[in-house]
Parts: structure tokens; sequence; C-alpha cells
């Protein structure tokens, strides 16, 4: 989700200033079935109640430091996309947070409270008053009107910035400013 709405929002924002639909069916993610098996493994270690099991929280931390692992070879391998290396650098941000702090995502107790949520642990994410690198964990609490919107880190915000670039510059938009944008698209687009 951090990185799909500001996506879809790059995107309402580029139609008005000239970018097309049309270029996001020409582009050509890197690598696109480590995204898919990724996802597996992030289900699989927190299947929700949904599913018909229950992953063991060492087996889930390692399932999802995996997938964290696949993500950010897959925004290297696609690198060349502008906007791509913020997402992967706030992924990066988000792994270097959690195996910092023994294999979940710490979020601050402040945040917990502005997001209305109280917990200690919660599939990815345990409360933490005092975790290494604090400036790394969710920190800060999303307003209640996005969507599945809890808490958030500098990680989450870099990776919506580099979600919301990308949409722009893969469609083309003209941008005051940014002109650069339309020439570092990927040829073809």
């Amino acid at each position: 989700m951090v990185l799909a709405l500001p996506f879809l929002i790059g995107v309402a924002v580029a139609l008005p200033l000239g970018g097309r639909l049309s270029t996001l069916v020409k582009l050509q993610l890197k690598w696109i079935w480590v995204v898919y098996l990724a996802l597996a493994f992030q289900i699989a270690a927190f299947p929700g109640h949904r599913m018909p099991w229950r992953t063991p929280d060492s087996v889930a931390v390692g399932l999802w430091i995996a997938s964290d692992v696949l993500l950010v070879s897959v925004v290297i391998r696609n690198g060349r996309l502008f906007g791509v290396p913020l997402v992967a650098l706030g992924l990066f941000s988000n792994l270097i947070a959690v195996l910092a702090n023994g294999g979940h995502m710490p979020a601050l107790p402040s945040a917990l409270k502005g997001a209305g949520l109280h917990y200690h642990v919660s599939q990815n994410s345990e409360r933490m008053l005092h975790p290494a690198l604090p400036w790394l964990v969710d920190r800060w609490a999303a307003p209640s009107w996005i969507p599945l919107a809890n808490v958030f880190s500098v990680g989450d915000v870099i990776i919506a910035v580099g979600g919301f670039i990308l949409a722009l510059a893969v469609t083309g938009a003209r941008v005051p400013g940014l002109t650069k944008l339309k020439k570092l698209r990927p040829a073809g687009i």
C-alpha cells in the first residue's frame, strides 16, 4: 500500500499535466516474478484470519526479511526508472530498521496511540519504546482517511515519494521544473 496509493495519486496528477495512461502498458519491469514470490512469502508469513494456518513468529520473521530482500533486489534491478532508486532507498531503510531490532519493524507507542492502535506485536510490527535506529522506525500515525493506513516510517515516506515520481515519469507528465522526467523514461515509453 505504501507504493500503490502514491503511484495511483501520481497517475491522477500526471493526467492533467499531459501524462498518458497508454504509456503504463508499455512499462516493462524486470524480475516482476520476484515481486510475486516476495508477496507469497509475506502471505505465508502473515496469513491473517482468512487463511487456515498460523506461522510461528521466527519463521514469519525469516520469510518477511527474505521478502524484503527480494523486493530490494527488484527495485535495484529496475533502478533505471526515475523514482525507483528512491523506492529502493526506502525499502533498504525499512530493512535496516527491522534487522537492527530483531526482525520486527518497531513502532513507537506515540505513533500507535495516534493511529488508534494498541498492540505489542502485530504481524511484522512491534511496539518498542527505545528501538535501535529510532529515526528509521514507524514513528508517525497516518491519517485515518488513508486506506489501510496505520503507522509509518521515514522509509515509507521515501517509498511513497519514489512511487509518486515514478508515476509522473512513466506517464510522461510535463512537470514545471522537472523537465528531465520525460528524458529519464526508458526507451519505448
